[in-house]
């Protein structure tokens, strides 16, 4: 969901759940010289805490750490870096996406 989201946004989809070391990142797009990290998140009820809710500050260092650490290995220069999250509650069959974008 999240990166058809991204899709029809314009991004290109460069990679999935990508091992960076002892990190990952889920879904790192790019769309001219923009490229977005986006940490995604689901949950079967939004009830108690929304998805995104569940991501703390450590989780953010995680994220940022490998997003640097990528950007180092793969030699690109980036304009503009934006971290976003794709929070899914799947309380129907279709599931229900909040994209939140520059999250963090």
């Amino acid at each position: 969901m999240a990166c058809k989201h991204l899709e029809t946004q314009g991004f290109e989809i460069l990679a999935r759940n990508v091992r960076v070391g002892r990190l990952e990142l889920d879904v790192i797009a790019r769309r001219g010289r923009m490229v977005v990290f986006c940490e995604v998140r689901s949950r079967r009820s939004d009830r108690l805490m929304t998805p995104a809710q569940s991501i703390d500050g450590a989780k953010v260092t995680r994220v940022r750490q490998a997003a640097g650490r990528w950007l180092r290995e793969n030699g690109q220069s980036y304009r503009e870096i934006r971290f976003d999250v794709a929070s899914v509650v799947f309380d129907t069959p279709e599931g229900r996406l909040n994209y939140l974008q520059g999250a963090f």
